[in-house]
């Protein structure tokens, strides 16, 4: 999502929120296998998290990784979402797909 330009925070706020969708966990298992899905806590808000990795911002993207507040998915996570055929709301910030529970599919 790196731009040649500056784009105003709303904007690209904005922007990500239109490419933020539900979508089953099924279809996100090629993703899970390359290791490109990362777990955003629910703690966090997904565009704002999106929008961090969007503009690069490695110390609030570290800050969060330190925290365990986003994390690589769990093989064990990942089973449960398989079995219970969960939705998630996902994300694409290439080359990583975030993606966040809202329901109880927490393990």
């Amino acid at each position: 999502m790196h731009e040649n330009f500056a784009v105003e925070p709303e904007v690209l706020k904005t922007k990500i929120t239109a490419e933020t969708a539900r979508i089953s966990w099924l279809e996100l298992q090629k993703f899970y296998a390359s290791g490109a899905v990362l777990q955003v806590s629910p703690q966090l808000d997904l565009v704002d998290v999106a929008y961090a990795f969007a503009v690069d911002d490695k110390t609030q993207v570290a800050s969060w990784l330190a925290q365990s507040l986003i994390e690589r998915v769990a093989p064990a996570q990942a089973q449960l979402w398989f079995e219970q055929k969960a939705e998630l709301w996902a994300v694409v910030i290439s080359p990583w797909v975030l993606v966040q529970s809202t329901e109880r599919e927490m393990h």
